[in-house]
């Protein structure tokens, strides 16, 4: 872990100006790579460039990240710098309480939307205000740390604010200048060990000023082409035809349109069980069965009737007309034994 600590330690070849930093400049950097660092700064830039060039379509990974980063470095600093409960705490239980809390922070941003775009604008504005503070030193040295201070509040809060009101623009441009940070400052590490970073905190400290060497410019030259080609990619290809909003409105929609559906199936059965209550309720009486010309008769009713046909007509005559509707009662029986003739 020392060995870690300082590897990531800022270093500076110089603290005198004029000739020696121009030696300083010409003179070999002293490169001392460890693996833990090493490692570290090789995952920052991957995320980096997924931040640069996916920032937007990623929506919900970069709230979560951002309220991450945000809670672990103010706890890490906290915990490490002061004391907590009397007792100075070690490097390693600073880490662990940073990522603990950085990890709530991280779910808080990335359920609730509001919170998660009030840290993107934040970082926008803290970047936007660290660069400012660049280019004010090749002009005017700050003589008190308010002005720093000041221009890193004001520039953050103006920014959230903005982030609330233009989400989608504001949320692609910070992502690409953070995501394009991130790079440059792993490019930095790897050719001049945080030299670059420690100008910048130095900057933000009121330090004496101590110029820069010439490759330091270009490796911070890295920062606005990569913001500007970051922002150029996602406006044109990765952010195309999406948007965060829409993906909470379709999720709405989908609950509503299982809601009516539910409430379809629901009528539907309503009314199956009123109609079969009242089928059971009022039920019609059967038709009674009518007898036609054809039904089966019996034999022996058959020659009963044509007897009393022969005993009460006068005559025999084919031709007779044969009234049904005569007193002569049968005492026969209509069922029989013998099979049925159709009359």
């Amino acid at each position: 872990m020392t060995s870690t600590l300082q590897a990531l330690h800022f270093k500076l070849l110089t603290q005198a100006t004029g000739q020696s930093t121009i030696r300083a400049c010409e003179r070999e950097i002293d490169r001392q790579y460890d693996i833990v660092p090493s490692v570290i700064c090789s995952m920052c830039c991957l995320f980096g460039l997924i931040y640069c060039f996916f920032g937007y379509r990623c929506f919900k990974a970069i709230m979560f990240l951002t309220g991450l980063m945000f809670g672990s470095i103010v706890i890490f600093m906290l915990c490490y710098k002061e004391r907590v409960l009397d007792t100075q705490l070690s490097m390693e239980a600073s880490v662990g309480i940073g990522l603990g809390i950085g990890i709530l922070c991280g779910l808080v941003t990335m359920l609730v939307r509001s919170v998660g775009l009030f840290m993107v604008g934040l970082l926008l504005g803290l970047l936007v205000a660290v660069s400012t503070l660049l280019v004010l030193e090749q002009f005017y040295h700050p003589r008190t740390m308010w002005v720093p201070i000041g221009l890193l509040l004001g520039a953050g809060m103006f920014f959230a604010v903005l982030t609330l009101q233009w989400q989608r623009f504001f949320t692609v441009l910070s992502t690409a200048v953070f995501g394009s940070a991130v790079i440059t400052v792993t490019v930095d590490y790897f050719i001049e060990i945080f030299l670059l970073v420690q100008y910048v905190y130095e900057r933000i400290k009121v330090s004496p000023v101590q110029p820069m060497c010439w490759y330091s410019w270009v490796i911070l030259g890295i920062w606005p082409v990569l913001t500007a080609l970051g922002v150029l990619v996602q406006f044109k290809i990765t952010a195309e035809g999406y948007s965060h909003t829409e993906v909470i409105i379709s999720r709405r929609r989908r609950r509503v349109q299982l809601m009516r559906i539910r409430q379809r199936e629901a009528k539907r059965k309503q009314r199956r069980q009123r109609r079969s209550y009242q089928e059971q309720a009022y039920r019609r009486k059967p038709n009674p069965v009518r007898r036609y010309d054809g039904d089966v008769l019996s034999p022996s009713y058959i020659q009963s009737f044509r007897d009393r046909q022969a005993g009460c007509s006068p005559s025999g005559g084919a031709q007779t007309m044969v009234d049904v509707d005569y007193d002569c009662g049968s005492t026969v029986p209509l069922t029989s034994s013998a099979p049925a003739v159709r009359v």
